[in-house]
């Protein structure tokens, strides 16, 4: 399995042990990123699987749970992008994974046509283990209008012994006949104490968590994922300063999309603070001066056109470059 195994949230298995009391074929698991859509639909399909599967879920012991923990279970179907399956540790198909082997293409960031058909001929075969089968797609935004279209035949007449999850966070892009198939369930939201104790629980230090919780908007996977990454909470702290004085090292290792974002989230609290609001993001005595709301709100429009090609820059030491002089401008803008 991918990575370090991280304790399952309580507010997950709350929800987990709720969504299997209640019968259906699909469930749509909606909500903004961070809240654990993967995880909650992933138990979901372990408890469908499992040999002994309990109110709570699947047991963790048996054939079925050990085949899901070392992906390679003959009744599930992942469909994601390549590049989440790769840092989730899901096998692509043979074929995929030759082409990008041989650097034929790059991983896909969108779930892919042939992906969704290997998914319906899964569908129609028959179960391996006697348990059903099931189908996991996310994050289901990710499917362009043809694979949605392939995935909306199966919903709308599924094999018998067939269940689905679709996990989004963005369920608004869905195509509303795919979203009136399955039964919807809006992700909870948990209290913060809640946050901070399982992170916490993870082996992060209660200030550490605090603050990674901050700058992720109160999303307890996105801050944990923060934590894990490297950063440290005084970098963040130190963000606004560093940008307004045009330090490029301040974000030197970051990727351009997390660039994008973590200015993104500065022009959000800037524009709060603009308007008397609270930031979200960062403590109000690490903001700057706020700029006048004209030059924000032209940043926050250039910043929204940069994520667009964030994820392939020309040059991505020189668009760096180019948002941190953007940002240090407007920051001392005086209109």
């Amino acid at each position: 399995m991918s990575g370090s195994v991280v304790a399952l949230a309580p507010w997950i298995a709350a929800q987990r042990t709720s969504l299997l009391a209640q019968r259906g074929h699909a469930w749509l698991l909606q909500g903004p990123s961070g809240l654990g859509q993967y995880a909650l639909g992933l138990e979901l399909v372990r408890a469908w699987l499992c040999d002994t599967p309990t109110e709570q879920g699947a047991c963790g012991h048996c054939g079925s749970c050990h085949a899901i923990d070392v992906r390679t279970h003959a009744d599930l179907c992942v469909l994601m992008p390549e590049v989440q399956m790769m840092a989730l540790g899901w096998p692509l198909s043979e074929k995929a994974q030759a082409d990008i082997d041989d650097k034929k293409r790059k991983p896909s960031r969108e779930i892919r046509v042939e992906a969704m058909r290997d998914a319906v001929e899964f569908s129609q075969r028959t179960s391996a283990r006697g348990k059903g089968k099931a189908v996991l797609v996310y994050p289901a935004e990710q499917m362009n209008h043809v694979t949605a279209n392939a995935l909306l035949k199966t919903l709308e007449e599924p094999p018998g012994d067939v269940r689905f999850v679709l996990a989004s966070e963005a369920a608004h892009q869905l195509l509303p006949t795919i979203r009136s198939r399955c039964l919807g369930h809006t992700m909870v939201w948990p209290p913060e104490a809640d946050m901070l104790a399982w992170l916490q629980a993870q082996g992060i230090a209660r200030d550490a968590a605090t603050s990674f919780l901050r700058a992720a908007g109160g999303r307890p996977e996105d801050a944990l994922a923060l934590a894990q990454s490297g950063r440290s909470p005084q970098a963040w702290s130190a963000l606004p300063q560093a940008v307004a004085r045009g330090d490029v090292t301040a974000l030197g290792d970051w990727a351009p999309a997390q660039v994008i974002d973590a200015l993104q989230k500065l022009c959000h609290d800037l524009l709060a603070a603009s308007v008397g609001a609270a930031p979200r993001y960062f403590a109000q005595a690490d903001l700057p001066k706020t700029p006048p709301l004209g030059a924000l709100t032209r940043w926050s429009r250039a910043l929204s056109k940069a994520a667009r090609t964030a994820d392939h820059p020309f040059n991505g030491g020189l668009m760096l470059e180019a948002l941190v002089a953007q940002a240090r401008n407007t920051l001392h803008s005086k209109q």
